[in-house]
Order: C-alpha cells, then structure tokens, then sequence
C-alpha cells in the first residue's frame, strides 16, 4: 500500500512539530514505514520524514489569507503532480482547509478531522469523494453530523517519553500559543500560587495568535513565569519530565491532547478543564485533575503532588500507544480502499 499524506499548507511536520495535527501526520509517516508500506509525505520545506517528502513552501511571514490561498493552490498542483508520478494506494488528509485542494481525479480519499467539527464547513459532510474521522469519542458525538464517523483515538510514541524523576519544581504549559488554549489563564494560576512556570512552544505567524501573545501572554511574564519559545523534542522530554503538573486550561472542546499524553508517558499529572476530549485522556485522580472552573484548576494545583508517576507511565503504556493508533489507521485504509472500488449500484 502506497499513502500520500497531505499535511496543513505552510506548516512543517516533524517529531518537533508545535501542532498536533503536524504531530499525528509524522506518527502516520513513520508508522507505516515501519510496517513496510510506502509513504509520502507533502508537506512545508523543513518537514521531516520517514517517507519521502514532496516540499510545499513554509511560511515566510504573516500567514494571510492571500498566502494561504496561494499555498492551497501549490498543495493542489503537488498532489495531482503526485498522482501523474505514483501509483498511490489512498490520500489522507489533515489540514483544516483539505476541501480546497481535493485532486479531480478519481482516488481513495480519508480526512482526519483533528479540528472540533464545527470549524469545519457543511459541505464536506455532503463529499461523497472522501471518507472521513474523528480522533475521540467526544469528538465524534459532538455534533449529529459527526456521530456516525469512525474513530481513530491519537497516540504518542511511548518510547520516546519516560519517566525521568526530575525535580518537578515548576508548573508548564506546553502547546500552541493561541486565544483559544488559555495560556494567560494557566500564568494567573501560578502568579495566585507563587509558584514558578515555564511556558513553552510557538506562535505561529497568524495575526490573532501574535497580538494574543503581545497583549495577554508578555504582560503577565516575569523572573518566576517565563516563556522559552517553541521547543524541539529533546527539551520538550525535559520540560515534561521537570514539571510539577501540566496546566492546561483550554477554552474550546479539545478533539484530543496530544501534549497530555506525553505528560502522562512522562509521568507528570494534568491538569485540565473539562473541555471536549481531555476527561478521556486524564483519569481525575489517577492520572491528574479535570477541573470545572479556574478555582477548581488552582486547588487541583496543590494535590498534583499526590499523583503516581508510575502510575501515571502505566496508564500511558496501557492506552496511549501510536502503535495502536497506526494499525487502526491502516484498518481503516483497508476499508476506505474497498468502499472506492466497490461497483455503484
């Protein structure tokens, strides 16, 4: 089986990828080379691959929305060039905007929507061209249109993450800097504690999420609550493993949390708000605290020091496991693939 993965225009995969949709495509990539199919992979300039990369251009500057439209226009060159080259078994799909550069031709298609459903637009639930899923359980019953779709829960390369017994003295956030995620709410947190924090990962050049950083997140910053920019893997492992409890107050229904996983392979508690998908990926009490409310999210704070670490890695190794995630993903391939080519009737 040959897959063509297309990743969101202007935005480079990687193991160190900021966003978790460029984090799921790379797991995708380097899943299926390790079970022997073949992979390819178009992507930013700067991606890194398991498979081979056919390069889109990166972003260079503010992403607006003339340069978002001239990179859908690239992506949609680069997969019918792709088409004309390879004989490619399925396309899967994980940017938010993959309606605006489906191929014409006729190709086993399947969209992962990491994304809540409602950012999405109707008619893609009207494509008979392309199947498509979710990534959690809440995801999927969030709205009718989504209820019927098949789930492929994310997962995390455990062996990349451990339990490192670091000196878990400060508080982190970790992810994608952006309105939505509540970083400024995470910092109120840990200034009403005195407690130090490290806030960690990048702004992506979108006008919103910039003037979010200047004028909510730098305000708040100072000696005990820094911000260390975007972070690769390596000090990303470091972070983790170093954190007293991860915060991650977010304001919108999490379709999964990639970064809560990790925390939890890396045995540190969360603490979460009950959005969307992260009360199936944190057990309160076990594995961290779901909050409803910042008081809440602040007093969880103070008994983070009562979760397992290893507790925490067994439930990881148990659940969280890419592995899994890569061989439902090649089922559902499977399944994609025999739909196409059954006759119409």
């Amino acid at each position: 089986m040959t897959v063509l993965n297309v990743g969101y225009p202007l935005l480079p995969v990687g193991p160190d990828s900021g966003g978790g949709a460029e984090q799921i495509l790379s797991l995708v990539d380097h899943g299926l080379a390790a079970v022997g199919r073949r992979s390819i992979v178009i992507a930013a300039k700067s991606s890194r691959t398991a498979g081979e990369l056919i390069a889109s251009p990166l972003a260079n500057g503010e992403i607006s929305e003339d340069a978002r439209a001239q990179a859908q226009y690239a992506h949609r060159e680069l997969i019918e060039d792709c088409l004309e080259r390879y004989s490619v078994d399925l396309i899967h799909f994980h940017g938010l905007d993959f309606h605006s550069y489906l191929p014409a031709r006729s190709v086993p298609m399947l969209a992962t929507l990491h994304l809540p459903v409602a950012w999405y637009p109707e008619a893609i639930f009207r494509e008979t061209r392309i199947s498509l899923n979710c990534v959690s359980r809440a995801q999927a019953i969030s709205t009718e249109r989504s209820a019927k779709l098949p789930v492929v829960a994310n997962g995390i390369d455990l062996d990349t993450y451990r339990n490192l017994e670091g000196e878990r003295d400060s508080l982190l956030w970790l992810g994608r800097i952006c309105p939505e995620k509540g970083v400024h709410l995470a910092i109120e947190i840990a200034r009403e504690l005195d407690l130090p924090m490290i806030v960690a990962g990048p702004v992506h050049p979108f006008r919103d999420h910039q003037l979010y950083f200047q004028n909510s997140i730098q305000p708040l910053l100072d000696a005990k609550r820094r911000y260390v920019g975007a972070v690769g893997l390596t000090a990303k492992i470091h972070l983790l493993a170093n954190a007293r409890c991860l915060l991650i107050p977010s304001l919108v229904a999490e379709t999964s949390s990639l970064v809560a996983m990790e925390a939890t392979a890396c045995g540190t508690p969360v603490v979460a708000f009950r959005s969307g998908a992260l009360p199936e990926i944190v057990d309160h009490g076990k594995t961290g605290f779901i909050a409803d409310s910042l008081r809440q999210m602040l007093e969880a704070v103070r008994f983070s020091s009562d979760i397992s670490p290893e507790i925490c890695r067994a439930t990881a190794e148990v659940r969280f496991d890419s592995r899994r995630m890569v061989s439902e993903y090649l089922s559902l391939y499977r399944s994609v693939v025999d739909e196409h080519s059954r006759p119409v009737t």
